[in-house]
């Protein structure tokens, strides 16, 4: 399927905004890989510190190729069975970020107003958690939305708006309406753990 001259111009822009958004949180956790303090919202426990840096350079990997990806897969496009896979993963990574801030940004709020409590594992040793809500809820979390937003942007242009295109949007709403209310349902307590963000 060829894609119309201004749709592959929005393609190309949306695609490099996605893949410079990408690149950005890969830096910032690139950072902490590093070794790097600034701005945590606590201390990582002793001989806990090069698990830490390990969590934030695998991290940092995985976002370096979700940042190189819409821009790698342009020339993908046009062929039927690459352009296929290119949706699925636009569908997935769309419903994933999209849930996953979804949830943690409802869970921040609550947090914050005092009706749950936000439990930290190792490598934690201590944590300021008003500022670790709000980090996560003005930083971390509106990066996953935006992203979520980006890659289903990149397959509606892809698509050209068509039928198809309103399947696509309709059931990653569906799943990502059904995946927050279980996160939501989750981290209230209503339910048991379940690792859905």
């Amino acid at each position: 399927m060829m894609i119309e001259a201004d749709d592959r111009r929005a393609l190309v822009r949306v695609s490099a905004a996605v893949g410079v958004w990408g690149l950005c949180y890969a830096i910032y956790r690139g950072y902490y890989a590093a070794g790097g303090t600034a701005w945590l919202p606590g201390t990582i426990a002793p001989g806990w510190e090069s698990r830490f840096r390990l969590i934030n350079l695998v991290a940092a990997v995985i976002l370096t190729i979700a940042a190189v990806l819409p821009i790698a897969a342009l020339p993908l496009w046009s062929r039927r069975g690459a352009r296929l896979v290119l949706l699925a993963v636009c569908w997935v990574v769309a419903v994933g970020c999209c849930m996953h801030a979804l949830v943690d940004m409802v869970e921040r709020v609550l947090s914050l107003v005092g009706l749950v409590d936000v439990h930290y594992p190792r490598p934690w040793a201590t944590v300021d958690h008003r500022a670790a809500d709000l980090q996560d809820l003005f930083g971390n979390e509106p990066w996953f939305l935006l992203e979520g937003l980006g890659y289903g942007a990149i397959a509606w242009i892809a698509m050209r708006a068509g039928r198809p295109a309103r399947r696509w949007v309709s059931s990653a709403l569906v799943a990502v309406a059904v995946l927050t209310l279980v996160g939501l349902l989750s981290v209230t307590g209503v339910i048991g753990k379940t690792i859905v963000a």
